[in-house]
């Protein structure tokens, strides 16, 4: 579950329920949106993907997967400011719909990046998914259709999101310090 050298998560901000019922929430939602369209949805991987995972099951519609990898973070728990693209998607988005299915959404410069990119690629739409967004100010012009929480400006690890590649694991959202002496 988690390294030695690494403390356990401190306080749940959202428990293993809480998110059930937010996911399966959006899934209808979505569902509902995306009746007559068969949409592409996008996650971002690593942490992105326990996400999507969830959300398909409670999609009652056809739609497409695919995947991004991009990285902000090098590790730390600050993000660089520099986005780079670790993977590309693996089909043209060229006149389709496109949702992009985000974890949590931090300062916005990775979705604001990952936005601009994708509209370069001229899907017939594009909107935002997000199981998780913090309370800081956010980029203009990138609304989020569909939002599960809005969260403390806190580091976050459990059900996808990661220290140091640690506590993906875990049913649960929780903050998380620094470890000692890093």
């Amino acid at each position: 579950m988690n390294r030695p050298d690494h403390p356990s998560p401190g306080p749940v901000l959202l428990s293993s329920a809480e998110i059930s019922d937010i996911v399966g929430g959006l899934g209808r939602a979505i569902s509902l949106d995306y009746s007559d369209r068969h949409p592409v949805l996008i996650s971002l991987l690593k942490g992105g993907v326990v996400f999507l995972a969830d959300l398909i099951r409670h999609l009652t519609i056809p739609h497409h997967i695919e995947f991004l990898r991009v990285s902000s973070y090098n590790g730390g728990m600050q993000s660089s400011g520099v986005v780079r693209i670790v993977a590309d998607l693996d089909i043209d988005i060229a006149g389709r719909d496109v949702l992009l299915v985000e974890d949590v959404i931090d300062t916005g410069t990775t979705l604001a990046y990952i936005v601009n990119m994708l509209k370069l690629r001229n899907p017939a739409s594009l909107e935002i998914c997000a199981l998780l967004r913090k309370r800081l100010p956010q980029p203009a012009g990138i609304p989020v259709r569909y939002l599960g929480r809005e969260i403390p400006d806190v580091f976050v690890v459990g059900y996808g999101l990661d220290y140091d590649e640690n506590y993906r694991n875990l049913p649960f959202v929780a903050g998380y310090d620094r470890p000692a002496g890093s």
